[in-house]
């Protein structure tokens, strides 16, 4: 028999699985899979009225102005670094800071006025959680500049009445709270008397409206931002502001 003939026949019979186990030695290569986190930046800098960038280990995310907030981005799980530079020279509102990012966890970032004159950020995280049926969640984040503190959240009918749990200093927030859901005002208000401070009224910050509908499964934070020093324009003076998180 042809010698040729053999080693031909050889090869043809080899050439299939040896292009089968080339497919499954590329189909047996996985993607590394990377730990992520999601952060929401928001720019409630009153003391930088201009609108910033927002960098993520140095990828810009989102070009946000004054009240407004970048949606959650993922994030890299770990140490990672936050940046706020002015949009229009690309210089630093204030020092890089350096946050720790959590696998699957969610978080909120708020650029604020720590001074009159300079910009801070601030990173809390945001528990998602569903809150139990027939219940709404809700936080406070104390952001405005020389007003009272501590402050707290309070509901406005007949009488004040305090949400507990929800007092927090300047710079900070609270832990997210149930509440009822309904139609009602929520008041920030400061002291043993619980005077208020600021009304969310409809929650936009604009001061319009006195109650707001808080629906059953959702979760709210409401936000104290601004300046209370009679100086600034109206549109940075202190306001509270309502986010819904889910």
């Amino acid at each position: 028999m042809n010698t040729s003939f053999i080693f031909r026949r050889a090869f043809q019979a080899l050439l299939p699985a040896t292009l089968l186990l080339a497919a499954c030695g590329k189909d047996d290569v996985a993607t590394p899979i990377v730990d992520q986190g999601r952060i929401n930046a928001y720019h409630m800098a009153a003391s930088a009225n201009v609108p910033v960038k927002i960098l993520f280990d140095d990828v810009e995310k989102a070009t946000l102005t004054y009240g407004q907030s970048s949606g959650y981005q993922t994030i890299n799980a770990g140490s990672r670094t936050i940046k706020v530079n002015v949009a229009s020279s690309g210089a630093s509102a204030f020092a890089p800071q350096t946050v720790t990012v959590e696998k699957d966890r969610s978080y909120s970032y708020f650029a604020y006025a720590n001074t009159a004159t300079t910009v801070a950020g601030l990173l809390v995280p945001d528990d998602l959680t569903a809150p139990a049926a027939g219940k709404a969640k809700i936080r406070l984040v104390h952001l405005g500049l020389d007003s009272p503190s501590p402050l707290k959240l309070s509901t406005t009918a007949a009488a004040i009445s305090d949400i507990p749990n929800t007092t927090t200093n300047f710079a900070s927030a609270s832990a997210f709270v149930e509440i009822q859901p309904g139609q009602y005002n929520v008041a920030v208000t400061s002291g043993a008397l619980s005077v208020p401070v600021v009304n969310v009224g409809d929650g936009s910050g604009s001061g319009a409206g006195t109650n707001k509908t808080y629906e059953a499964g959702k979760i709210y934070t409401v936000v104290v931002r601004g300046n209370s020093s009679p100086l600034v324009s109206a549109d940075l003076q202190t306001k509270a502001v309502l986010i819904q998180n889910n």
